[in-house]
């Protein structure tokens, strides 16, 4: 999602861009962005120069709202909540655990995929060093790297 958002200014992005550039499997791409469309996160065109959009403001769109749409489990108890972790009962730490799972969905309802953007940006530009070196004459020429 970062990597479309990254790129919504351009028009549709392609899943085989996204596939290359993050070094992940084309078909699980089509099941997660399946997903994202049901649950209206994503749009598709199709056609030539078709791809995928992003349906809502990047600053509508939350951490949690993604992990809920890909039905990625925000888990972190051994019962799945179901409290019968410990021989058909509720273990002894349950409540941490499931203390844990509010505050770990608290905190990606609170990240918007614009934060994120915003993020990934912010890095791109540290990267970004200016070298200046003297040349043989004496004169200096600056040097950009990233």
């Amino acid at each position: 999602m970062i990597d479309l958002a990254m790129r919504a200014g351009d028009g549709p992005v392609t899943l085989a861009g996204i596939a290359e550039r993050q070094r992940i499997s084309l078909s699980y791409l089509e099941q997660l962005f399946g997903k994202l469309r049901r649950h209206e996160l994503v749009s598709s065109v199709r056609g030539p120069g078709g791809g995928y959009c992003l349906a809502k403001p990047l600053a509508q769109v939350t951490v949690a709202d993604i992990i809920v749409a890909v039905d990625e489990p925000l888990d972190a108890t051994q019962c799945g909540g179901k409290q019968n972790c410990h021989d058909q009962h509720r273990c002894m730490t349950h409540d941490l655990w499931t203390n844990l799972n509010n505050k770990m969905y608290e905190y990606l309802h609170s990240v918007s995929l614009d934060d994120l953007v915003s993020q990934q940006t912010q890095k791109v530009d540290e990267h970004v060093v200016i070298d200046r070196r003297v040349t043989p004459l004496g004169g200096r020429r600056p040097a950009v790297s990233v």
